[in-house]
């Protein structure tokens, strides 16, 4: 049997190539951490994926995107409001509750408020070349 992974604490997976899931070291919730990560897993390319969950008590001060694939978003408890802005620059919002996802496509930006927290999200991302601007 395999050892717990405690999503709550930090404790996130990467999916990567033949299927695999890999624990990952605790989330610092720093950028070396991220760049650690794209170091130690860069060669899965655009087909790994990390698997993390966050909860939120404040809106983001920041937005994020990822150039190389799509991010499912999917709200386990409360509810926040996200913002996707296109390449095109089309701004879109939609709110998810708990057993609601939305899909960040490939190069859109985006942010998060939160409406109703704390908010408990889950993110499986294609995290290769992940950028972040300030809001």
């Amino acid at each position: 049997m395999s050892d717990v992974i405690d999503f709550s604490s930090g404790n996130f997976v990467h999916l990567g190539l033949g299927a695999a899931t890999l624990p990952l070291p605790t989330h610092t919730g720093d950028m070396e951490w991220y760049a650690e990560y794209e170091q130690s897993h860069g060669d899965d390319g655009f087909e790994g994926r990390l698997v993390s969950m966050h909860t939120f008590t404040e809106t983001w001060d920041t937005w994020e995107m990822h150039p190389n694939g799509s991010e499912l978003v999917l709200c386990i408890n409360g509810s926040v409001a996200l913002t996707q802005e296109a390449i095109d620059g089309t701004i879109n919002t939609a709110t998810i509750s708990a057993g609601q996802a939305v899909v960040n496509g490939p190069g859109v930006w985006h942010t998060a408020d939160v409406v109703d927290g704390p908010t408990t999200v889950v993110f499986i991302t294609a995290g290769v070349g992940t950028q972040m601007r300030d809001r």
